[in-house]
């Protein structure tokens, strides 16, 4: 989900020059773009959006240490990190593996929202909730029990695709977001009876014990470094045979990496492991792609945890 974040620098000049060279690297014009950002910098050193940019022509370059400098320099001039500067640092080695910086996350997605549905399905083939219902269908068969839930909760809801998907099957859904707009969107959906804006973890809190029957997590665990707290929370709030179903993307490693999309990738044996130190019982897990990039399917898993 590529997009833009501008933070100015308040010198109409130094905006002026950000602005020549982010042309200049539209055109393809990588080292010119680098040395007008320079320029750019020593008029407003503390210019976040253009040591950002510099970072980023610098790694295209091939310029790793310039590149770290950057990055690093982008980040000290914006602690909040709406630029995500941490995760690059982290995808160049720099920094070691953390959480996505939450402010990082709401910008995205709130510049992303009113295109969100357009570009996930259409031109990435997203799929992520169509694979979570499958799923969900397939372990309340083996388990013969009705797939209808009295309560719901739909964790990073966005603009509601993951509701749509269960809207039959669900009585009440309770949607949380971490991005006001979003939450906006599936506000105008009809489909939650409850909205709120929070992090993932934070709103799970928020939830009494044994409250939901069935916890939604589509295309989310990409952007969670650690499973535990989400997993642990989960288990809390699930009543008994309750479910907790997820997609996250994987690869052929071990453990947890940041991919070159800056989404986390989370092997199937952690994601395992994961599961079973929550205290749940994993039904299924299966190797499925939610969404595809350059027409590639993405390796991906659907899970679906069981409170026992």
């Amino acid at each position: 989900m590529p997009t833009r974040v501008f933070l100015t620098s308040g010198d109409l000049m130094a905006d002026r020059r950000y602005d020549f060279a982010r042309d200049l690297q539209m055109k393809g014009d990588l080292v010119g773009a680098a040395d007008l950002l320079l320029q750019t910098t020593d008029l407003a050193p503390n210019f976040v959006t253009a040591w950002f940019s510099l970072g980023d022509i610098r790694e295209a370059l091939g310029e790793r240490d310039a590149a770290i400098a950057a990055f690093r320099k982008a980040w000290a001039g914006d602690p909040d990190d709406r630029h995500g500067a941490s995760l690059r640092l982290m995808r160049l080695g720099a920094e070691p593996l953390a959480a996505m910086p939450q402010f990082y996350l709401q910008t995205l997605f709130d510049q992303y929202a009113r295109r969100f549905e357009s570009a996930l399905v259409d031109d990435l083939g997203y799929r992520g909730p169509e694979l979570l219902f499958r799923a969900v269908l397939a372990v309340r068969a083996a388990a013969r029990k009705p797939a209808f839930f009295k309560r719901a909760i739909d964790l990073g809801c966005g603009t509601g695709l993951a509701a749509a998907a269960f809207a039959r099957k669900v009585d009440h859904f309770i949607g949380i977001d971490l991005s006001p707009r979003m939450i906006e969107q599936a506000r105008v959906t009809g489909f939650y009876a409850e909205l709120a804006v929070a992090d993932i973890v934070q709103g799970l809190r928020a939830r009494p014990d044994g409250s939901a029957d069935l916890i939604l997590a589509a295309d989310v665990m990409i952007y969670v470094a650690d499973l535990a707290p989400v997993l642990a929370e989960s288990r809390r709030v699930l009543a008994d045979g309750g479910l907790f179903a997820f997609t996250t993307e994987t690869h052929a490693g071990e453990g947890v990496i940041l991919g070159e999309g800056l989404r986390y990738a989370h092997a199937a044996a952690h994601v395992r492991a994961s599961v079973e130190s929550a205290g749940l019982t994993l039904s299924l897990l299966e190797d499925r792609s939610a969404r595809a990039e350059d027409n590639v399917p993405v390796p991906g898993l659907v899970a679906v945890a069981t409170k026992t």
